[in-house]
């Protein structure tokens, strides 16, 4: 991620604004990231609801053995 120790490169989504953001903007509680692109923080919502479905398939999957 980023090159400096403590510092990331990434792009975080803001929950309370709805906005793409570079870190140390918002308070970490307000966040979900960090995304590799400003692009991939904007879907945001919709790539944590994926991977929730993905991961419930596979719990699923797994119960049903």
């Amino acid at each position: 991620m980023g090159d400096e120790i403590g510092q990331s490169k990434g792009f975080y989504y803001n929950i309370k604004t709805g906005q793409v953001e570079p870190e140390g903007v918002s308070k970490a509680k307000e966040l979900l990231g960090p995304f590799d692109t400003a692009e991939e923080a904007a879907n945001a919502l919709q790539i944590i609801r994926e991977r929730e479905q993905r991961k419930d398939a596979e719990d699923a999957a797994w119960r049903d053995r």
